[in-house]
Protein backbone atom coordinates (compact mmCIF):
# COMPACT_ATOMS: atom_id res chain seq x y z
CA UNK A 1 0.00 0.00 0.00
CA UNK A 2 1.27 3.75 -0.76
CA UNK A 3 -0.53 6.57 0.00
CA UNK A 4 0.76 10.28 -1.19
CA UNK A 5 -1.56 13.33 0.28
CA UNK A 6 -1.09 16.40 0.94
CA UNK A 7 1.01 15.28 4.27
CA UNK A 8 3.24 13.65 1.75
CA UNK A 9 4.23 10.24 0.83
CA UNK A 10 4.18 7.08 2.66
CA UNK A 11 3.89 3.06 2.20
CA UNK A 12 4.70 -0.51 3.85
CA UNK A 13 8.44 -1.05 3.01
CA UNK A 14 7.75 -4.59 2.37
CA UNK A 15 5.50 -4.67 -0.01
CA UNK A 16 5.43 -4.66 -3.71
CA UNK A 17 3.06 -1.41 -4.11
CA UNK A 18 4.56 0.18 -0.72
CA UNK A 19 7.05 2.45 -0.27
CA UNK A 20 10.18 0.50 -2.31
CA UNK A 21 13.89 1.81 -3.17
CA UNK A 22 12.32 2.39 -6.50
CA UNK A 23 9.76 4.68 -5.61
CA UNK A 24 12.03 6.39 -3.46
CA UNK A 25 14.27 7.05 -5.91
CA UNK A 26 11.00 8.18 -8.29
CA UNK A 27 10.04 10.78 -6.00
CA UNK A 28 13.20 12.11 -5.16
CA UNK A 29 14.09 12.17 -9.29
CA UNK A 30 10.92 13.98 -9.66
CA UNK A 31 11.04 16.42 -6.92
CA UNK A 32 14.72 17.26 -8.69
CA UNK A 33 12.89 17.92 -11.39
CA UNK A 34 10.44 20.21 -9.94
CA UNK A 35 13.68 22.22 -8.32
CA UNK A 36 15.29 22.74 -11.63
CA UNK A 37 17.28 19.48 -11.30
CA UNK A 38 20.27 22.24 -9.41
CA UNK A 39 20.55 24.07 -5.99
CA UNK A 40 20.95 22.37 -2.53
CA UNK A 41 18.46 19.87 -1.33
CA UNK A 42 18.38 19.77 2.87
CA UNK A 43 18.01 15.88 3.51
CA UNK A 44 16.91 14.23 7.19
CA UNK A 45 15.50 11.06 8.16
CA UNK A 46 13.27 9.87 11.21
CA UNK A 47 15.55 7.70 12.80
CA UNK A 48 12.91 4.33 12.32
CA UNK A 49 15.17 1.03 11.28
CA UNK A 50 15.65 0.52 7.73
CA UNK A 51 15.66 4.93 7.61
CA UNK A 52 19.24 5.53 6.65
CA UNK A 53 19.02 3.27 3.71
CA UNK A 54 16.49 5.07 2.40
CA UNK A 55 17.95 8.56 2.83
CA UNK A 56 21.61 7.22 0.80
CA UNK A 57 19.10 6.22 -1.74
CA UNK A 58 17.25 9.47 -2.24
CA UNK A 59 20.60 11.60 -1.83
CA UNK A 60 22.38 9.53 -4.45
CA UNK A 61 19.16 10.13 -6.79
CA UNK A 62 19.02 13.47 -5.94
CA UNK A 63 22.46 13.82 -6.30
CA UNK A 64 22.75 12.08 -10.02
CA UNK A 65 19.85 14.76 -10.55
CA UNK A 66 22.01 17.51 -10.62
CA UNK A 67 21.17 18.52 -7.18
CA UNK A 68 23.50 19.09 -3.93
CA UNK A 69 22.45 17.27 -0.46
CA UNK A 70 22.82 18.99 2.75
CA UNK A 71 22.67 15.93 4.95
CA UNK A 72 21.65 16.25 7.88
CA UNK A 73 21.49 12.44 8.65
CA UNK A 74 18.87 11.31 11.45
CA UNK A 75 17.40 14.87 12.63
CA UNK A 76 13.55 15.56 13.22
CA UNK A 77 11.56 17.00 10.45
CA UNK A 78 11.21 20.07 11.81
CA UNK A 79 14.79 20.57 11.74
CA UNK A 80 15.08 19.73 8.01
CA UNK A 81 12.08 22.27 8.27
CA UNK A 82 14.26 24.92 10.11
CA UNK A 83 16.97 24.28 7.35
CA UNK A 84 15.46 25.04 4.40
CA UNK A 85 13.78 28.37 6.07
CA UNK A 86 16.03 29.87 7.71
CA UNK A 87 19.13 28.79 5.39
CA UNK A 88 18.66 31.08 1.88
CA UNK A 89 20.92 28.69 0.14
CA UNK A 90 18.99 25.92 -0.04
CA UNK A 91 16.19 25.21 -2.38
CA UNK A 92 13.86 22.50 -1.05
CA UNK A 93 13.78 19.64 1.57
CA UNK A 94 13.30 15.95 1.89
CA UNK A 95 12.14 14.31 5.27
CA UNK A 96 12.96 11.02 5.13
CA UNK A 97 9.71 9.34 7.61
CA UNK A 98 6.02 7.84 7.74
CA UNK A 99 5.50 10.00 11.05
CA UNK A 100 3.81 8.55 13.45
CA UNK A 101 3.17 5.35 11.13
CA UNK A 102 4.56 1.99 12.47
CA UNK A 103 7.80 0.52 12.32
CA UNK A 104 6.60 -1.27 8.81
CA UNK A 105 6.08 2.00 7.25
CA UNK A 106 8.15 4.80 6.05
CA UNK A 107 7.89 7.58 3.39
CA UNK A 108 9.04 11.26 2.36
CA UNK A 109 7.52 14.46 3.24
CA UNK A 110 8.29 17.29 0.81
CA UNK A 111 9.47 20.88 1.66
CA UNK A 112 9.58 23.66 -1.03
CA UNK A 113 12.01 26.81 -0.79
CA UNK A 114 9.77 28.56 1.59
CA UNK A 115 10.05 26.77 4.31
CA UNK A 116 6.75 24.63 4.20
CA UNK A 117 5.18 21.59 3.05
CA UNK A 118 4.32 21.62 -0.64
CA UNK A 119 0.54 22.70 -0.61
CA UNK A 120 -2.13 21.24 -2.76
CA UNK A 121 -1.23 22.62 -6.50
CA UNK A 122 2.80 21.93 -5.92
CA UNK A 123 2.26 18.15 -5.16
CA UNK A 124 -0.07 18.14 -8.15
CA UNK A 125 2.98 19.49 -9.93
CA UNK A 126 5.00 16.50 -7.90
CA UNK A 127 2.66 14.00 -9.02
CA UNK A 128 2.43 14.59 -12.60
CA UNK A 129 5.83 14.56 -12.82
CA UNK A 130 6.17 10.98 -10.43
CA UNK A 131 3.28 9.69 -12.72
CA UNK A 132 5.90 10.55 -15.82
CA UNK A 133 8.06 7.27 -14.93
CA UNK A 134 11.57 7.43 -13.87
CA UNK A 135 13.78 10.30 -15.37
CA UNK A 136 17.06 10.47 -17.29
CA UNK A 137 20.10 11.48 -15.21
CA UNK A 138 21.71 14.59 -16.96
CA UNK A 139 25.47 13.66 -16.37
CA UNK A 140 25.63 15.89 -13.63
CA UNK A 141 27.10 15.01 -10.48
CA UNK A 142 25.26 16.95 -7.37
CA UNK A 143 27.98 17.41 -3.87
CA UNK A 144 26.78 15.82 -0.57
CA UNK A 145 27.48 18.70 2.02
CA UNK A 146 27.79 17.67 5.65
CA UNK A 147 24.59 19.90 7.71
CA UNK A 148 25.61 19.06 11.34
CA UNK A 149 25.51 22.55 12.81
CA UNK A 150 21.87 23.00 11.68
CA UNK A 151 21.04 20.61 14.64
CA UNK A 152 22.92 23.47 16.86
CA UNK A 153 21.24 26.08 15.33
CA UNK A 154 17.62 24.71 15.76
CA UNK A 155 18.43 23.97 19.58
CA UNK A 156 19.99 27.59 19.82
CA UNK A 157 17.15 29.32 17.72
CA UNK A 158 14.36 27.57 20.06
CA UNK A 159 16.31 27.96 23.30
CA UNK A 160 16.85 32.10 22.77
CA UNK A 161 12.87 32.45 22.27
CA UNK A 162 13.44 36.34 23.68
CA UNK A 163 11.09 35.65 26.55
CA UNK A 164 12.12 32.18 27.57
CA UNK A 165 13.50 32.69 31.08
CA UNK A 166 16.42 30.07 31.70
CA UNK A 167 16.90 31.06 35.15
CA UNK A 168 13.38 30.50 35.92
CA UNK A 169 13.20 27.22 34.33
CA UNK A 170 16.38 25.97 35.96
CA UNK A 171 14.91 27.41 39.50
CA UNK A 172 12.21 24.49 38.94
CA UNK A 173 14.93 22.29 38.88
CA UNK A 174 12.41 19.86 36.80
CA UNK A 175 12.60 16.18 36.59
CA UNK A 176 11.82 15.09 32.84
CA UNK A 177 11.17 11.59 31.88
CA UNK A 178 12.12 11.38 27.92
CA UNK A 179 10.04 9.06 25.30
CA UNK A 180 11.29 9.62 22.19
CA UNK A 181 10.44 6.16 20.72
CA UNK A 182 14.46 5.63 20.31
CA UNK A 183 14.05 7.99 17.24
CA UNK A 184 15.32 11.11 15.95
CA UNK A 185 14.61 13.16 19.52
CA UNK A 186 16.51 10.52 21.25
CA UNK A 187 19.25 13.33 21.19
CA UNK A 188 18.23 16.61 20.24
CA UNK A 189 15.66 16.89 22.54
CA UNK A 190 17.79 16.04 25.88
CA UNK A 191 19.90 18.91 23.88
CA UNK A 192 17.44 21.02 24.10
CA UNK A 193 16.24 20.34 27.81
CA UNK A 194 20.01 21.12 28.80
CA UNK A 195 19.81 24.20 26.67
CA UNK A 196 17.02 25.35 28.78
CA UNK A 197 17.99 24.75 32.19
CA UNK A 198 16.26 21.47 32.71
CA UNK A 199 18.23 19.52 35.09
CA UNK A 200 17.08 15.98 35.97
CA UNK A 201 16.68 14.24 32.26
CA UNK A 202 15.70 10.33 32.48
CA UNK A 203 15.94 8.80 28.97
CA UNK A 204 13.23 6.15 28.94
CA UNK A 205 13.43 5.07 25.21
CA UNK A 206 16.16 7.68 23.89
CA UNK A 207 18.57 5.66 22.35
CA UNK A 208 18.45 6.43 18.63
CA UNK A 209 18.17 2.62 17.55
CA UNK A 210 15.32 3.05 15.63
CA UNK A 211 13.96 0.22 17.43
CA UNK A 212 9.98 1.26 18.53
CA UNK A 213 9.24 -0.04 21.96
CA UNK A 214 5.83 0.77 21.28
CA UNK A 215 3.02 1.96 19.46
CA UNK A 216 4.85 5.18 17.76
CA UNK A 217 2.20 7.57 17.86
CA UNK A 218 2.02 9.38 21.29
CA UNK A 219 -1.55 9.41 22.17
CA UNK A 220 -2.69 7.79 26.04
CA UNK A 221 -2.93 3.98 25.03
CA UNK A 222 0.73 3.90 23.84
CA UNK A 223 2.23 6.32 26.50
CA UNK A 224 1.40 3.48 29.81
CA UNK A 225 5.30 3.11 30.29
CA UNK A 226 6.27 6.58 30.32
CA UNK A 227 3.04 7.23 32.85
CA UNK A 228 4.21 4.63 35.16
CA UNK A 229 7.83 5.54 35.03
CA UNK A 230 6.72 9.67 36.33
CA UNK A 231 4.90 8.06 38.66
CA UNK A 232 8.11 5.54 39.72
CA UNK A 233 10.75 8.28 39.08
CA UNK A 234 7.95 10.97 40.73
CA UNK A 235 9.24 12.93 38.13
CA UNK A 236 7.75 16.97 37.10
CA UNK A 237 6.54 15.64 33.73
CA UNK A 238 6.89 12.74 30.74
CA UNK A 239 7.88 14.21 27.32
CA UNK A 240 6.47 12.17 24.24
CA UNK A 241 7.63 12.63 20.97
CA UNK A 242 6.97 10.67 17.25
CA UNK A 243 9.76 9.17 15.46
CA UNK A 244 10.30 12.10 13.30
CA UNK A 245 9.41 14.46 16.57
CA UNK A 246 7.22 17.42 15.04
CA UNK A 247 4.83 16.36 17.75
CA UNK A 248 4.81 16.84 21.96
CA UNK A 249 2.38 15.03 23.96
CA UNK A 250 3.22 15.34 27.87
CA UNK A 251 2.33 13.25 31.24
CA UNK A 252 1.79 15.06 34.44
CA UNK A 253 3.78 14.76 37.74
CA UNK A 254 0.42 12.28 38.60
CA UNK A 255 1.18 9.78 35.55
CA UNK A 256 -1.83 10.86 33.94
CA UNK A 257 -1.70 12.11 30.38
CA UNK A 258 -1.93 15.60 29.91
CA UNK A 259 -3.83 14.80 26.68
CA UNK A 260 -2.29 16.01 23.15
CA UNK A 261 -5.22 18.68 22.65
CA UNK A 262 -3.76 20.71 25.98
CA UNK A 263 0.14 20.41 24.37
CA UNK A 264 -1.62 23.69 21.84
CA UNK A 265 -3.71 25.74 24.69
CA UNK A 266 -0.70 25.75 26.80
CA UNK A 267 1.61 27.25 24.01
CA UNK A 268 -0.89 29.37 23.07
CA UNK A 269 -1.52 30.66 26.32
CA UNK A 270 2.21 31.55 26.78
CA UNK A 271 2.77 33.14 23.41
CA UNK A 272 -0.30 35.17 23.99
CA UNK A 273 0.95 36.24 27.41
CA UNK A 274 4.06 37.35 26.39
CA UNK A 275 2.71 39.27 23.06
CA UNK A 276 0.59 42.47 22.44
CA UNK A 277 -3.27 41.91 22.35
CA UNK A 278 -5.43 41.34 19.45
CA UNK A 279 -3.34 39.05 17.60
CA UNK A 280 -4.18 36.15 15.25
CA UNK A 281 -4.03 31.89 16.29
CA UNK A 282 -4.20 29.81 13.68
CA UNK A 283 -5.44 26.22 14.21
CA UNK A 284 -7.19 23.46 12.14
CA UNK A 285 -11.05 22.58 12.26
CA UNK A 286 -10.29 19.35 14.29
CA UNK A 287 -8.54 21.04 17.15
CA UNK A 288 -9.79 21.69 21.03
CA UNK A 289 -12.04 24.94 21.45
CA UNK A 290 -10.12 25.55 24.71
CA UNK A 291 -7.66 27.76 21.89
CA UNK A 292 -10.58 30.38 21.43
CA UNK A 293 -11.22 30.06 25.42
CA UNK A 294 -7.95 30.93 25.82
CA UNK A 295 -7.65 33.46 23.08
CA UNK A 296 -10.28 35.43 24.06
CA UNK A 297 -8.34 36.06 27.68
CA UNK A 298 -5.76 37.80 25.50
CA UNK A 299 -8.21 39.56 22.91
CA UNK A 300 -6.58 37.36 20.18
CA UNK A 301 -9.16 36.10 17.08
CA UNK A 302 -8.37 31.89 16.38
CA UNK A 303 -8.73 31.19 12.50
CA UNK A 304 -9.66 27.55 11.93
CA UNK A 305 -8.16 25.82 8.59
CA UNK A 306 -8.71 22.60 7.13
CA UNK A 307 -6.86 19.62 8.76
CA UNK A 308 -2.72 19.54 7.17
CA UNK A 309 0.01 21.25 8.45
CA UNK A 310 0.11 23.08 4.88
CA UNK A 311 -3.01 24.75 5.93
CA UNK A 312 -2.27 25.93 9.37
CA UNK A 313 0.88 26.69 7.77
CA UNK A 314 -0.21 28.78 4.94
CA UNK A 315 -3.49 30.51 7.15
CA UNK A 316 -0.63 31.99 9.49
CA UNK A 317 1.82 33.44 6.87
CA UNK A 318 -0.81 35.25 5.38
CA UNK A 319 -2.42 37.10 8.17
CA UNK A 320 1.09 37.12 10.51
CA UNK A 321 -0.26 34.77 13.21
CA UNK A 322 1.65 34.76 16.30
CA UNK A 323 1.00 30.88 17.23
CA UNK A 324 -0.94 27.89 15.73
CA UNK A 325 -0.85 24.37 15.38
CA UNK A 326 -2.81 20.99 15.79
CA UNK A 327 -4.43 19.59 18.75
CA UNK A 328 -2.29 16.60 18.08
CA UNK A 329 0.39 17.75 19.71
CA UNK A 330 1.71 19.56 16.90
CA UNK A 331 2.76 23.34 17.85
CA UNK A 332 3.67 26.26 15.09
CA UNK A 333 5.76 29.19 16.45
CA UNK A 334 6.66 30.87 13.59
CA UNK A 335 9.40 32.96 14.84
CA UNK A 336 11.66 29.99 14.89
CA UNK A 337 10.30 28.67 11.72
CA UNK A 338 6.27 28.49 10.21
CA UNK A 339 6.13 24.13 11.08
CA UNK A 340 5.26 21.81 14.02
CA UNK A 341 8.12 21.71 16.20
CA UNK A 342 7.75 19.23 19.32
CA UNK A 343 11.26 21.53 20.35
CA UNK A 344 9.55 25.01 20.03
CA UNK A 345 6.57 23.02 22.00
CA UNK A 346 8.82 21.79 24.94
CA UNK A 347 10.72 25.29 25.26
CA UNK A 348 6.85 27.13 25.79
CA UNK A 349 5.19 24.59 27.98
CA UNK A 350 8.53 24.30 30.49
CA UNK A 351 8.35 28.41 30.25
CA UNK A 352 4.78 28.64 30.96
CA UNK A 353 5.50 26.10 34.15
CA UNK A 354 8.08 28.27 35.42
CA UNK A 355 6.16 31.17 35.58
CA UNK A 356 2.98 29.93 36.73
CA UNK A 357 5.06 28.06 39.23
CA UNK A 358 2.69 24.91 39.54
CA UNK A 359 2.48 21.39 38.61
CA UNK A 360 1.71 20.40 35.40
CA UNK A 361 -1.50 18.84 36.99
CA UNK A 362 -2.38 21.66 38.24
CA UNK A 363 -1.90 23.86 35.48
CA UNK A 364 -4.37 21.85 34.06
CA UNK A 365 -7.32 22.35 36.25
CA UNK A 366 -6.52 26.21 35.18
CA UNK A 367 -7.34 25.35 31.57
CA UNK A 368 -10.85 24.98 29.77
CA UNK A 369 -12.13 21.46 30.80
CA UNK A 370 -13.66 19.48 27.46
CA UNK A 371 -13.30 16.07 26.43
CA UNK A 372 -12.91 14.81 22.87
CA UNK A 373 -14.04 11.75 21.95
CA UNK A 374 -12.90 9.92 18.68
CA UNK A 375 -13.99 7.59 16.38
CA UNK A 376 -13.02 5.89 12.73
CA UNK A 377 -14.75 4.10 10.13
CA UNK A 378 -13.13 1.66 7.73
CA UNK A 379 -13.22 2.77 3.94
CA UNK A 380 -13.13 0.16 1.46
CA UNK A 381 -12.82 2.24 -1.79
CA UNK A 382 -12.70 6.45 -1.80
CA UNK A 383 -16.78 5.98 -3.22
CA UNK A 384 -18.04 5.54 0.72
CA UNK A 385 -16.57 8.93 1.88
CA UNK A 386 -19.47 10.71 -0.11
CA UNK A 387 -22.40 8.74 1.01
CA UNK A 388 -20.75 8.24 4.74
CA UNK A 389 -20.54 12.67 4.58
CA UNK A 390 -24.35 12.75 3.12
CA UNK A 391 -25.26 10.29 6.04
CA UNK A 392 -23.81 12.10 8.74
CA UNK A 393 -24.90 15.55 7.20
CA UNK A 394 -28.47 14.88 7.03
CA UNK A 395 -28.67 13.94 11.01
CA UNK A 396 -26.25 16.63 12.04
CA UNK A 397 -27.43 19.47 10.49
CA UNK A 398 -30.74 20.12 11.68
CA UNK A 399 -29.00 20.82 15.66
CA UNK A 400 -26.25 22.81 14.26
CA UNK A 401 -25.60 26.04 14.99
CA UNK A 402 -22.82 26.06 12.17
CA UNK A 403 -21.96 24.03 9.38
CA UNK A 404 -18.37 23.74 8.10
CA UNK A 405 -17.41 22.34 4.57
CA UNK A 406 -13.81 23.08 4.01
CA UNK A 407 -12.84 19.69 5.22
CA UNK A 408 -15.19 16.93 5.70
CA UNK A 409 -18.05 18.21 7.53
CA UNK A 410 -17.57 20.04 10.76
CA UNK A 411 -20.98 21.46 12.90
CA UNK A 412 -20.61 23.59 15.63
CA UNK A 413 -23.10 23.44 18.66
CA UNK A 414 -23.77 25.48 21.48
CA UNK A 415 -21.01 23.94 23.55
CA UNK A 416 -19.41 21.24 21.74
CA UNK A 417 -18.46 20.06 18.36
CA UNK A 418 -18.47 17.55 15.87
CA UNK A 419 -15.87 16.96 12.83
CA UNK A 420 -16.43 13.91 9.88
CA UNK A 421 -13.97 13.77 7.84
CA UNK A 422 -11.72 11.52 5.33
CA UNK A 423 -7.62 10.61 6.75
CA UNK A 424 -4.79 12.52 4.67
CA UNK A 425 -2.83 9.66 5.57
CA UNK A 426 -4.94 6.51 6.37
CA UNK A 427 -8.02 4.85 4.50
CA UNK A 428 -10.54 5.98 7.09
CA UNK A 429 -13.02 8.54 7.95
CA UNK A 430 -12.00 10.29 11.50
CA UNK A 431 -15.19 11.30 13.61
CA UNK A 432 -14.17 13.99 16.28
CA UNK A 433 -16.30 15.37 18.94
CA UNK A 434 -15.86 17.49 21.63
CA UNK A 435 -18.25 18.60 24.48
CA UNK A 436 -17.97 19.65 28.24
CA UNK A 437 -18.32 16.00 29.54
CA UNK A 438 -17.34 12.30 27.92
CA UNK A 439 -20.36 11.56 28.08
CA UNK A 440 -21.97 14.07 25.71
CA UNK A 441 -19.13 13.77 23.18
CA UNK A 442 -20.15 10.47 23.32
CA UNK A 443 -23.22 10.85 22.69
CA UNK A 444 -22.60 13.25 19.58
CA UNK A 445 -20.74 10.80 18.13
CA UNK A 446 -23.43 7.99 18.51
CA UNK A 447 -26.31 10.29 16.55
CA UNK A 448 -23.82 10.82 13.94
CA UNK A 449 -22.72 7.17 13.26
Amino acid sequence: MLIRSISGLRGITSAPDGFTEEVATLYAQSFAAMLGNNGLVALGYDGRQGGKQYYEIIAEALRNAGCDVLGLLMVPTPTVMFAVETHTSVKGGISVTASHNGQEWNGMKFIARTGLFLDKTENEKLWALVDGGPKNHNGASGELIPGDEVKIEHVDSVSQIPFLSIEAIRSRNFKIILDAVNASGSFIVRELLTALGALDIIPLHADGSGVFPHSPEPVPQNLTELCEAVRREKADLGIAVDPDADRCVLIMDNGEPFIEENTIVLATEEVLRNSEKGQSVVVNLSTTRSVEDVAEKFGATVYRTPVGEINVAKQMRSISAVIGGEGSGGVIYPSVHTGRDSLVAIALVLNNLAFSNVSLSEKKKYLPQYEIVKSKIALENEEQVATILAGVRAKMSPEALKVNEEDGIRFDFEKSWLHVRASNTEPIIRLIAEAPTKEEAESILERAQ
